[in-house]
């Protein structure tokens, strides 16, 4: 069936259904209006199915054409992104570039400008997500991973070591001078994270049962609500950097407790790639932003 639709064809089918007339469509396509229907018409007989019916002087599609319009701005959409993921912009050099939501969110956004000012000549494509991205596929040239590392033939980068503590509003940390005073608390749990409330807890000598009313499954999410005065969050003050920087978070046991510190995020990219160029600039410049030393390279077997 595909060897007998073009291209073109398809474009027509969307652009008519997008803008709910032919004289429209046509006017967009620069197209005559005869041209179009031609085109529906042979599109309906090759599939065998109507796509639309008249309403008046427009057209809607019809149940078999909601379908199919479904799977064509699909189709549209991993287009778009396959020409995005490969064009150059004259004069341009590409960082691909993957990360986990949270310190995408919370941490490496708000200083992207400063890498930009300073390295005008890359432009960064950053998608942020949970998956796992696979190398292989040549869609990204590195991950900010948190968490274990799955991928099997990478190298890691240590990215820093993380304190995470208890944080909430400086109105909330009035009334918080001992760990006990936090049972009191409403303590927002994130539901991912590797350090959570009862490692805390043990670090500290109690081991009370924990009841949250609010659970969310992302750390910038867990932080804003804390900011909002609703709940003290258990985080790493890396992530919490703008909260804690602008006074809307505090840590309120700050020398009165036992924090856990650990390395939460690497630096992830093929074993096979060179560690050159735009990657090595990026992972230089990430180093010394995020206040880290040059950790040694760990690298992962198949």
């Amino acid at each position: 069936m595909l060897n007998k639709v073009s291209l073109s064809a398809i474009r027509i089918f969307e652009t008519v259904a997008r803008r709910g007339s032919h004289k429209a469509a046509a006017a967009e396509l620069n197209l005559s209006p005869s041209a179009i229907s031609h085109a529906i018409k042979n599109l309906e007989q090759t599939m065998s199915v109507q796509l639309f019916e008249k309403d008046g002087r427009h057209v809607r599609l019809t149940v078999s054409g909601e379908v199919f319009m479904r799977h064509v701005v699909a189709a549209f959409d991993e287009l778009r992104r396959g020409f995005e993921m490969v064009s150059v912009r004259p004069n341009k050099r590409i960082l691909r570039l993957h990360s986990a939501p949270s310190i995408a969110y919370a941490w490496l956004t708000p200083r992207l400008p400063r890498f930009i000012a300073a390295h005008p000549g890359i432009e960064v494509r950053l998608s942020a997500g949970t998956d796992y991205p696979r190398f292989n596929a040549d869609d990204f040239d590195a991950d900010i991973v948190y968490g274990p590392i799955h991928a099997p033939g990478v190298v890691a980068l240590p990215l820093a070591r993380e304190t995470v503590t208890p944080l909430c509003t400086p109105e909330m940390a009035g009334r918080i001078r001992t760990p006990r005073d936090l049972l009191d608390c409403n303590l927002i749990l994130s539901d991912n994270k590797q350090v959570r409330w009862h490692h805390w807890f043990d670090a500290n000598g109690l081991n009370p049962v924990l009841n949250h009313d609010l659970r969310f499954d992302r750390s910038f999410l867990a932080l804003g609500v804390a900011a909002d005065g609703l709940g003290v969050a258990l985080e790493s003050t890396l992530l919490a950097a703008r909260e804690i920087a602008s006074g809307r978070l505090v840590a309120p046991l700050a020398g009165a407790s036992v924090d856990i510190n650990y390395v939460g995020h690497h630096l992830v990219y093929p074993r096979e790639t060179r560690h050159g160029g735009v990657l090595k600039t990026f992972s230089e410049w990430l180093l010394r932003e995020i206040g880290a030393t040059e950790p040694a390279e760990t690298a992962l077997d198949a």
